[in-house]
């Protein structure tokens, strides 16, 4: 039996509240491997979602992701505000 393992990709979003995020980084093995662990050492929340990854990793560096895509981002951008305290459980902004 042969096991399949996909190639690991990795794409960096930024998004400032102003316009659509930005893909800041992406790469694929040991590229990906590095955006990784730099988002972990600077507790940069990380979504796995490799469908999404997929099509963000077509869009090339600096552009601003694709209107079809506003949605999935969107909820990846709730979760890291969530993990990150920014939001409450509700979606709410903290009041801290």
């Amino acid at each position: 039996m042969k096991l399949y393992t996909p190639p690991s990709i990795a794409v960096a979003l930024e998004y400032d509240g102003a316009g659509a995020p930005t893909v800041t980084a992406k790469g694929q093995r040991l590229v990906a491997d590095k955006i990784l662990e730099l988002a972990k050492k600077h507790d940069i929340p990380l979504y796995e979602d490799p469908a999404l990854v997929t099509l963000l990793s077509k869009v090339e560096l600096g552009d601003e992701i694709p209107r079809a895509l506003y949605t999935a981002v969107a909820e990846v951008i709730a979760f890291a505000y969530m993990v990150s305290g920014k939001v409450t459980s509700r979606g709410l902004p903290r009041r801290d």
